[in-house]
């Protein structure tokens, strides 16, 4: 028997905006490409072309810069967020130039829902202040200003900066390219500080035009993530390694050869950062739908061993390659929590962390399916072991038989199956402990031939205690009252904010999922209607 609330459903995970602003710059009323915008084939522009136009400087490994047509790379201004717009008419409305930048001009190229706009401005950041009723400047060292509105932060920088910033080395060159106005050696000494070729591109959506300094479209066709010069980008700052990772498993991107090699390199230098930016940037990769894959690179850059050694211990345990494209328990419940998560509807990094426990706890001693089962709807269900017991004792599917960590099913009674269910939660508790405990992590990979040491605990205190709380209901107790969601649609926004019925809810489904997953049982069924039909 296969229950329809623990399914998990179609989800759409990426809607345009609705809202249509009248009279703003964003209408489309003509289809006219403006003379001075480029084609998407054409090449760098050249000397003989008139003053609007420049040229690139080019060289045998700086790509030539173009300006592209923003419609013709399949990008509209429909696509933008409305919050986004309402800052960019606002400011283009006092006459300053206003770009959108970064990850979110990738994200418009891929056609994927950007996880938020980023606006580059000619306007001083105190213009942009007296501009917007709530803003605010933050940073000492680089500053940008965030605007609140519509219940979000739009983050907003100024050319100002980014000449503050005009410093760093970029490829082999780091004068403004030839022939170019003064515009474009703003554009250009921004882009200088973008940290990947693929963020390095700027759309003026007045114009219709993106900019493209550093050959970053070229590596969006190619599929790959590069840094350049990745030595000294990496060194200056680590986390772009852990960024590197979140980039390229989001957008199913490669990494590039030289970015590669300088990954596994500088690895370990990742221990530099403090534990709350660890535990950011992980969150960052597990918590926005793409954790599988995340996990694979981790693993396959060397960088699990150092930020999650229990989970790098179980690869090499069960014989996972660095490159190996099986799956197993681990990444399967990643994968199923992936498809109820997106960029714009993360979880919070408790459900994660919830999830890295009950794994451990089963790779440590495998259980009965049923048991497994049974123990996420009490977790749903906020501790009615009855319930979940009768629930599971009337599934005559077949489990997920590819996991070492789920044991054929013994026939436990119902009595038993309480027993276990229990005892699995106080394991799963034993495990919070294990996972927070320096000297555990530290052994973690002790076996491990030429394995490095790490004994990093990035879980805090209060982090442990909400995970705990997820587990506390499973327990024995006389007169309890269980208290459980009642719907079966996901509330995305209480799940971000780590409310404690809606998490129950998301890892239940994850696990059950994993443990009877509906596409298996799916074609278990339509096979036998076949052979009982004579096929």
């Amino acid at each position: 028997m296969r229950f329809t609330s623990m399914a998990v459903g179609g989800l759409k995970l990426m809607r345009k905006p609705n809202l249509h602003l009248p009279s703003t710059p964003f209408q489309c009323l003509r289809k006219v490409v403006p003379r001075s915008v480029a084609a998407v084939e054409a090449e760098s522009f050249t000397k003989d072309q008139d003053s609007s136009s420049v040229h690139a400087k080019e060289s045998k490994n700086v790509p030539a810069w173009k300006r592209l047509n923003s419609r013709e790379l399949g990008v509209c201004n429909s696509m933008i967020g409305n919050t986004a717009k309402k800052v960019l008419n606002g400011l283009k409305k006092r006459g300053y130039d206003v770009y959108l930048v970064g990850g979110c001009v990738r994200d418009l190229i891929l056609k994927k829902m950007p996880k938020d706009f980023d606006i580059l401005t000619s306007a001083a950041l105190k213009e942009v202040t007296r501009t917007f009723s709530w803003c605010e400047i933050v940073g000492k060292r680089f500053p940008v200003c965030h605007v609140h509105m519509d219940g979000t932060i739009i983050e907003v920088s100024s050319f100002d900066t980014a000449r503050c910033k005009a410093g760093v080395e970029f490829s082999n060159h780091t004068e403004a390219p030839n022939g170019s106005d003064k515009k474009d050696s703003f554009r250009w000494m921004n882009c200088l500080n973008r940290d990947f070729t693929i963020n390095g591109l700027m759309l003026d959506p007045y114009a219709r035009i993106i900019y493209d300094y550093f050959g970053g479209i070229e590596d969006i066709r190619k599929a790959k993530v590069t840094v350049v010069p990745a030595e000294s980008s990496f060194q200056e700052d680590c986390a772009r390694i852990l960024r590197a990772i979140r980039i390229a498993a989001r957008l199913g991107f490669s990494i590039s050869k030289e970015t590669a090699r300088v990954v596994r390199n500088l690895s370990s230098s990742i221990l530099r950062l403090d534990k709350g930016r660890l535990l950011m940037e992980m969150n960052y990769m597990l918590a926005y739908g793409s954790g599988e894959a995340s996990l694979r690179l981790l693993w396959k850059f060397g960088l699990l061993d150092i930020l999650l050694p229990f989970q790098a211990a179980y690869f090499c345990q069960h014989g996972f390659r660095r490159r190996d494209r099986r799956t197993n328990m681990l990444l399967a419940l990643f994968s199923n929590l992936d498809k109820l998560l997106a960029p714009n509807r993360p979880c919070h990094n408790i459900l994660w962390v919830c999830i890295l426990a009950l794994h451990k706890t089963l790779n440590d001693r495998p259980r009965d399916p049923l048991v497994v089962a049974a123990f996420s709807l009490a977790v749903h269900n906020g501790g009615n072991l009855l319930e979940a017991v009768n629930i599971v004792r009337m599934i005559n599917n077949q489990h997920d038989v590819r996991f070492p960590e789920l044991l054929n099913p013994s026939g436990l009674d119902a009595e038993a199956l309480e027993s276990e269910i229990l005892d699995l939660a106080d394991s799963v508790r034993g495990t919070l402990l294990q996972m927070t405990n320096e000297y555990f992590v530290s052994q973690a990979m002790a076996d491990i031939p030429q394995a490095p040491h790490s004994n990093l605990v990035f879980i805090s205190l209060g982090l442990y205690l909400k995970v705990f709380g997820i587990f506390d209901c499973v327990r024995v107790s006389g007169d309890k009252k269980f208290l459980s969601k009642q719907s079966r649609n996901i509330d995305y926004e209480s799940l971000a904010q780590g409310n404690l019925h809606e998490t129950r809810h998301v890892f239940a489904r994850v696990v059950f999922d994993t443990v009877y997953p509906l596409q298996q049982n799916q074609d278990q069924l339509l096979k036998s209607n076949w052979i009982s039909q004579g096929g």
